[in-house]
C-alpha cells in the first residue's frame, strides 16, 4: 500500500532511507507520481486561494433580487435569526451592482470586474455550509476538515497521499498575505499527526522568501561541509536511538531540501525575469495590487516547477485596521478595499494558467470560511455578521463543469435550500478530482484511522464533467 510505504520511510531517520523512499515512490508510480491512485485523476496539482474573514456571498457571486424588495424590513419566515454576535438588524440589499457575465450568464457583483471575465471557466457552489460561525475554528475546518487545531491540513493530506512532483522543492508551499499571517498562523498549514515532512513550507512575501537558506558569504566551503557532516552524524545517532521520530526525519529531509532549494528558489522568485506584459497582467505596476500580485505570479511559477500544492492567502489577522474580509462595521468599505487588492491579480493568475495550459491538470480553488448575514449587524448599521448556513466558493480545472453553478441558497441568501454541500463533501470532491478516494486516504493515530473527511463526506457528482 502507498500509505504503508510512505509511513515507513517518513518515520525512518536516516538519509539512506529517505533516498530509498524516493526510489520506491518513483518505481511505484513511474515517471508521473499520480498514476498509482484509487482511480484516474483529472488533475495532479492544486492551488488553493483562501480569503479569511468571511466573504459575503450575497455581495459577490450569489445575486438576490428579493433582498432589494425586502430591504429595510425584518427577516420573517426563517425562524429565530442565528447570528454570531446576537445583534440581528433588518434585511439589507447588496450595495453593489450585479450583472450577468460570460456566455453562461453567471451573476457577479461590480466588486470583481476582472474575475467576471473568467466565469465561463469557473464552477460555482452556492450551497456551502460550515460547522462554526467563529473565524478561527471555521478556517481550521476549511483547511483541515476539523474545527479544532492539531489536525493535518488539506495540503498536507495531498502531500502525504501523492508525494512530490519535484524532489528539489517542497510538495506543499504556503504564500501568506504580505500584510500579515492569518489567525492561527501556521496551524492552518500544519501536518498535524501526519509525518512532519508534509508540513506546509511558508515563503516570506517580503525580503528573502526563505530565511537563512543561502550560506553566509563569509563561510568557507570546507567549514560548511565539515559542519554538515557533523550534523549528519549526530542526527543519524539520534535517529538510531529514537526510531520512529518523524520530526527528526523531517528535519533531516529539510536539510537535504534546503541544499537543493539553494539552486532552485532564487530563479523561481526572480519575477523580474517575466515580461512586462505578464507583470502588468498580475497588477505588479500598481501599489494596491503589487503585493498580492507578486504572490499570484509566484504561485504560477511554483506550479510550473512541480510544486504539488500551493496555498495562497488573501487576508491577515483580525483587528483594526481590517486586513481581511471581516465586514462587521461597513460592508462597502471593507469589501471594496479587499476586492481592489484581490480582483486583478487573481484574474491574472486564471488567465495566465489558462494560456499556459495549466488549467488542464491543475485544480484551482477559491474559498472562504463562511459567508455573511443578509441582514445588518445591528439596526441601522452598514455591516454584516458571520454566517455559516450558506456561502459560495468557486473552482476551475479539468474534470469540472465550466460556467456552471451548483446548489442554491434561499431567496435572501439565509439558508441553503438546494444541493447542500458540507465542507466534508467539498474535501471529498477535491480529493476525487486528484484521483483519491477520501475514505481510503487514512492515517492511524491514537487508535483511529483518521482521514481528512472524518467519518463524513460525499463526492458532489453534480459539478463533475
Amino acid at each position: 500500500m502507498l500509505r504503508d510505504r510512505r509511513q515507513f520511510f517518513t518515520q525512518s531517520g536516516c538519509l539512506g532511507s529517505a533516498a530509498l523512499a524516493w526510489l520506491l515512490s518513483r518505481d511505484a508510480h513511474g515517471a508521473d507520481p499520480v498514476s498509482g491512485l484509487h482511480h484516474a485523476a483529472k488533475v495532479k496539482r492544486v492551488v488553493q486561494v483562501f480569503c479569511p474573514g468571511g466573504v459575503s456571498h450575497i455581495d459577490t457571486f450569489d445575486y438576490k433580487p428579493e433582498l432589494e424588495k425586502q430591504h429595510g424590513k425584518a427577516m420573517t419566515g426563517k425562524g429565530k435569526a442565528d447570528t454570531f454576535f446576537g445583534q440581528p438588524g433588518n434585511l439589507m440589499k447588496s450595495p453593489f451592482k450585479f450583472a450577468q457575465q460570460g456566455k453562461c450568464g453567471r451573476w457577479v457583483s461590480e466588486l470583481f470586474p476582472h474575475i467576471s471575465g473568467h466565469v465561463d471557466d469557473l464552477t460555482f457552489i452556492h450551497s456551502m455550509t460550515a460547522k462554526s460561525a467563529n473565524h478561527t475554528p471555521a478556517a481550521f475546518q476549511m483547511n483541515s476538515g476539523f474545527v479544532l487545531n492539531g489536525f493535518p491540513s488539506f495540503g498536507s493530506w495531498v502531500s502525504y497521499g501523492l508525494g512530490s512532483l519535484n524532489e528539489d522543492l517542497p510538495a506543499f508551499v504556503v504564500l501568506p498575505d504580505p500584510r500579515g499571517h492569518p489567525a492561527g498562523g501556521a496551524i492552518n498549514w500544519s501536518s498535524g499527526f501526519l509525518p512532519a515532512t508534509h508540513q506546509g513550507v511558508a515563503f516570506r512575501t517580503t525580503g528573502d522568501p526563505i530565511p537563512d537558506l543561502a550560506t553566509p558569504k563569509n563561510t568557507p566551503e570546507k567549514e560548511r561541509s565539515t559542519a554538515s557532516e557533523l550534523l549528519e552524524r549526530m542526527n543519524r545517532g539520534f535517529s538510531e536511538a529514537t526510531p520512529g521520530d518523524s520530526s527528526l526525519a523531517a528535519r533531516i529531509r529539510s536539510y537535504e531540501m534546503a541544499a537543493k532549494m539553494q539552486l532552485e528558489v532564487p530563479g523561481i522568485v526572480n519575477l523580474e525575469s517575466e515580461t512586462v506584459e505578464t507583470q502588468r497582467l498580475y497588477g505588479l505596476d500598481d501599489k494596491v495590487t503589487e503585493g498580492f500580485g507578486r504572490n499570484c505570479l509566484l504561485t504560477r511559477r511554483l506550479l510550473e516547477k512541480g510544486v504539488r500544492f500551493v496555498q495562497l492567502w488573501h487576508g491577515g489577522a483580525f483587528g483594526s485596521p481590517r486586513i481581511n474580509w471581516d465586514a462587521h462595521e461597513d460592508i462597502v468599505d471593507n469589501h471594496r478595499k479587499q476586492a481592489a487588492v484581490l480582483d486583478k491579480p487573481l484574474a491574472g493568475l486564471l488567465a495566465d494558467m489558462k494560456r499556459r495550459g495549466l488549467l488542464k491538470d491543475t485544480l484551482f480553488i477559491w474559498s472562504t470560511e463562511f459567508g455573511r448575514t443578509p441582514f445588518t449587524q445591528g439596526v441601522g448599521k452598514p455591516g454584516r455578521d458571520h454566517h455559516q448556513h450558506a456561502f459560495t466558493v468557486f473552482l476551475a480545472g479539468a474534470g469540472l463543469k465550466p460556467g456552471f453553478a451548483y446548489g442554491a441558497s434561499d431567496e435572501i441568501g439565509y439558508k441553503t435550500v438546494e444541493g447542500e454541500v458540507s465542507i466534508y463533501d467539498f474535501h471529498a470532491t477535491l480529493l476525487h478530482l486528484l484521483g483519491i478516494d477520501h475514505m481510503q486516504l487514512t492515517y492511524y493515530h491514537n487508535g483511529i484511522q483518521r482521514r481528512l473527511t472524518d467519518v463524513h463526506g460525499e463526492v458532489v457528482g453534480g459539478i463533475l464533467a
